[in-house]
């Protein structure tokens, strides 16, 4: 029986598809004979304790620059008329995107909400990661410039990086005598007013920064993101290139500390980053990797993905 599945992402027209994981998930959803509509967060309203979404019905094809038919808007209660919401639109995790995860709870689990959006809201990829320090290369959360130049004294190279950023962006190396500190200090204290992370740097980095997926608590496959010469950052919307890899006996051993934990949170679809055997972040808003780890000759986890969520319903 087909499931009535509603997406909540950025305008689906200007997704670029080869690397998205949800034109991905809706290609497999589309594929079992689910109807898709999507809807971008801004057409969200709670009424009396019901919340709707102006929402089109969608039909895909994996088709660069004609990748997708809209319908025209209808209004769609999401308890009633929907059976699963996947909750896709990219970061910032802002006051808006919390505010997505308290309307999105009204309605789960009665709608499944993937991933549980009380859990996201719980679970930022910088934060929700310090539960394993065991895990993690040393790290300090702060604004204390104090507290930043004793740690950078202690490991000599540093990384630098906004609480809640995202896609790789404003992720800064810091030298031991870097005499550009100061000056990147006041930028980071007048952009940003949450603190920062800040991380013994790792030189692994230039050999790769693995994403590895979880579905449902197990790890289901990777890909190694080598980044561009002359930059630190691996994301591939930073220019990272994908290559083929699988796991080391210590990455399995994070995904068997951690995975337990994302299961029993409703975390569904999480994307780990590892580099030299640390654990970096545990992205939980809008993971990404699937498609290059189908490209390199992975398994396509838009399928794992979508026999975690049928079991759950």
């Amino acid at each position: 029986m087909g499931l009535r599945i509603a997406v909540q992402m950025d305008p689906i027209e200007t997704i670029r598809i080869a690397g998205d994981s949800t034109f991905a998930l809706m290609l497999e959803a589309q594929a079992r004979g689910h109807t898709l509509h999507t809807y971008t967060p801004d057409r969200m309203t709670q009424r009396d304790g019901r919340v709707t979404v102006r929402a089109r019905r969608t039909q895909v094809r994996d088709v660069a620059g004609d990748h997708a038919t809209l319908g025209e808007p209808e209004r769609l209660d999401l308890e009633t008329d929907i059976d699963v919401v996947l909750m896709r639109q990219d970061p910032p995790f802002d006051l808006a995107y919390i505010t997505a995860t308290h309307m999105l709870e009204r309605i789960h689990p009665k709608t499944l909400v993937v991933n549980d959006p009380a859990s996201v809201r719980n679970a930022p990829e910088k934060i929700f990661v310090l539960n394993y320090p065991e895990l993690m290369p040393p790290t300090i959360v702060t604004r204390d410039r104090e507290e930043i130049e004793a740690f950078r004294a202690e490991f000599g190279q540093i990384v630098m990086k906004p609480l809640h950023g995202h896609g790789g962006a404003a992720v800064l190396r810091v030298t031991e005598k870097d005499p550009n500190f100061g000056s990147m200090f006041d930028i980071f204290s007048t952009t940003w007013k949450e603190p920062w992370v800040v991380q013994q740097f790792l030189p692994a980095v230039s050999k790769g920064d693995k994403r590895i997926i979880l579905v449902d608590g197990e790890a289901m496959g990777a890909v190694n993101r080598v980044p561009a010469e002359n930059d630190i950052r691996s994301n591939m919307v930073r220019g990272g290139s994908p290559a083929d890899t699988q796991l080391s006996e210590r990455e399995r051993e994070i995904c068997a500390t951690i995975g337990p934990a994302l299961k029993a949170m409703g975390l569904i679809f999480v994307g780990i980053d590892v580099i030299d055997g640390k654990l970096t972040e545990i992205n939980v808003t809008s993971p990404t990797g699937i498609r290059a780890i189908k490209r390199l000759g992975g398994p396509d986890l838009a399928v794992a993905i979508w026999d975690a969520i049928e079991a759950k319903l």
